[in-house]
């Protein structure tokens, strides 16, 4: 698998990295090229017609090294948790959308595209939904309710939305969320619909993890699609999250799989980019993890209606790899001090640039 040009390539890559510690970054790619500079990573996807993004946090926004970076090199953001239901209706029929607000209007400033994260989803939700027993007439009122509101609110505003977040288990089998058990898998048809009346035009999503390679998870999804799609239900995209890690494996066929939802007529999208390690972070590792943030992009560009790839942040200063799985991180392309890796390299070279 290209291993020894891509070790000279990626030995290269460490020294630039190296020196060059930071990357001058500009808003478009024919600006910086007459002006002598390096295009990002968003204007090297955008000549593939692909977008380059990142998600983001809001009490990471008062970095402002870290800001001026986001709003640089990529041309897409993600609300890493400022939509989700906690944060948005924090008490029943009192929405707070502040959050996602920030997001979306620096954004805005920067000219980059917000995909909206998620609407319906089992982990992060306010407690005077959890706490309680829900008929199934009242959860079906409270979940329509919620997705209409926050639809319309960025109606306009984002281009695609998670509207259900991680459905399945790893076998296939749904998920017992509290959605789930009170509604039935209708839960999922019926959020694409209330979301779509709520706002024609934008795109809508079902995304989760571990469904990179063909397995019984993403064969899960790809039935229900198949099923929603037969039924005329509003469903526009699969995202694959693609939190990988370098023990486990690369997904091998992570193209194979975005080539089977795209005969759907399904776009595919690369949402919450991130390659962990079991650290310390070595030369070794970091040249693996290079090359397997070079092979899933190019598995994106390789597919017509792979449309996109966002990083799950872009640095490892923000990761949320080491609070949850202790003892591993430098999962992203830009280290701490937001000096660029071996990985950052790899996507330029995956993109076509220098």
């Amino acid at each position: 698998m290209r291993k020894t040009a891509t070790r000279l390539r990626l030995a290269g890559a460490l020294a630039a990295a190296l020196m060059l510690g930071g990357i001058a970054t500009g808003p478009t790619a024919q600006a910086d090229e007459r002006h002598g500079k390096e295009p990002t990573l968003a204007d090297l996807a955008q000549r593939h017609g692909r977008y380059f993004g990142s998600a983001t946090d809001n009490p990471e926004l008062v970095d402002e090294p870290y800001k001026a970076l986001l709003g640089s090199e990529f041309d897409q953001i993600t609300p890493g948790n400022g939509m989700k239901w906690y944060a948005t209706e924090p008490q029943q029929g009192v929405f707070d959308f502040s959050q996602g607000d920030e997001i979306v209007n620096l954004a805005r400033a920067n000219r980059q595209k917000v995909r909206g994260h998620t609407l319906v989803w089992h982990s992060q939700l306010p407690g005077w939904l959890t706490e309680r027993e829900w008929t199934a007439p009242e959860l079906r009122a409270v979940l329509k309710k919620h997705v209409q509101a926050e639809v319309r609110h960025y109606r306009g505003k984002v281009f695609a939305w998670d509207v259900v977040n991680e459905a399945f288990n790893e076998d296939g089998t749904y998920r017992e969320s509290v959605f789930y058990k009170t509604l039935g898998p209708g839960y999922i048809a019926d959020a694409l619909l209330w979301a779509h009346q709520a706002d024609p035009r934008v795109k809508l999503y079902l995304n989760d993890y571990n469904i990179e390679a063909i397995g019984p998870k993403s064969d899960a999804y790809y039935k229900l699609a198949k099923e929603l799609k037969a039924k005329g239900v509003p469903l526009h995209g699969i995202g694959l999250q693609a939190h990988l890690a370098l023990q486990y494996g690369y997904p091998t066929t992570l193209e194979d799989n975005l080539r089977r939802f795209s005969r759907l007529g399904l776009d595919t999208s690369l949402t919450e980019v991130d390659i962990r390690m079991q650290l310390p972070a070595t030369e070794e590792k970091l040249a693996q993890q290079a090359e397997w943030y070079r092979d899933l992009t190019e598995a994106c560009l390789a597919v017509r209606r792979c449309v996109g790839i966002t990083l799950w942040d872009y640095t490892d200063k923000y990761s949320w790899i080491p609070a949850f799985f202790p003892g591993e991180g430098a999962a992203l392309p830009w280290d701490e001090q937001l000096a660029p890796k071996p990985a950052y390299f790899a996507l330029r070279e995956a993109l076509g640039g220098r």
